[in-house]
């Protein structure tokens, strides 16, 4: 009786005490990696840990899942059933208004740096570094405002550095980067990047939605 607690005429185990705060963080729609948090990510990599979350998880019809790589962690649905379809589908709609904006940035980075690859997890990004080169780059600058001012970023600016500046706290705000001081203008990449190249692959290769076609030219190639 003494390894177990009390808790509203339950018994828990002292572990599932313990992970309360990270299955929290989980089951809000989190999305944990070595870059946001990499103590809950290692904890994670445990597979003990995971065999309790999801054993704690399974009347829930939630599972942890993970991305192809392995590089980031969150909640999935165990057996589609009506409900769980028909959030998955309001969820799915959320996303892919996003996506091509989110398609969009990564390739402007891409050109805008000068990288031959995608942007990763881990990765460094400084605003002032696109403010330079775009206001260099006046086709730069253009693909910039059209971004900046889409919707899913909402930047009523007419100024760059506003506007580099909103596109920043939107994808602060949405997991793709962290800040890791707010007083230092620079991001850090999370891997919450390698579930939406995952996604995006999927809608395409199992889905056949048209995010190719609604794409700016060059965008298929990112993926």
């Amino acid at each position: 009786m003494s390894d177990m607690i009390h808790s509203e005429g339950a018994m828990v185990a002292p572990s599932m005490v313990e992970l309360g705060p990270l299955l929290e963080r989980l089951l809000a729609g989190e999305f944990i990696c070595a870059v946001s948090d990499e103590s809950a990510f290692r904890r994670l990599e445990d597979e003990a840990t995971r065999e309790r979350l999801d054993a704690y998880l399974r009347p829930l019809n939630r599972r942890l899942a993970t991305s192809d790589e392995g590089s980031v962690y969150f909640l999935a649905w165990r057996v589609l059933d009506e409900a769980a379809r028909e959030q998955l589908s309001r969820q799915l709609a959320e996303t892919v208004s996003s996506l091509l904006p989110l398609l969009e940035w990564l390739q402007l980075v891409q050109e805008t740096l000068g990288r031959d690859g995608l942007a990763s997890a881990g990765d460094v990004l400084k605003p002032a570094d696109f403010s330079s080169r775009c206001e260099d780059n006046q086709g730069l600058r253009e693909r910039l405002e059209r971004l900046a001012t889409d919707p899913f970023f909402g930047s009523q600016s007419e100024q760059l550095d506003a506007q580099i500046k909103q596109v920043f706290k939107r994808l602060r705000e949405h997991g793709y980067l962290l800040q890791p001081h707010a007083d230092r203008q620079y991001y850090v990449v999370t891997a919450k990047i390698d579930y939406l190249i995952d996604l995006v692959r999927f809608i395409r290769d199992e889905e056949h939605l048209p995010i190719d076609d609604q794409a700016p030219a060059g965008q298929e190639s990112l993926l």
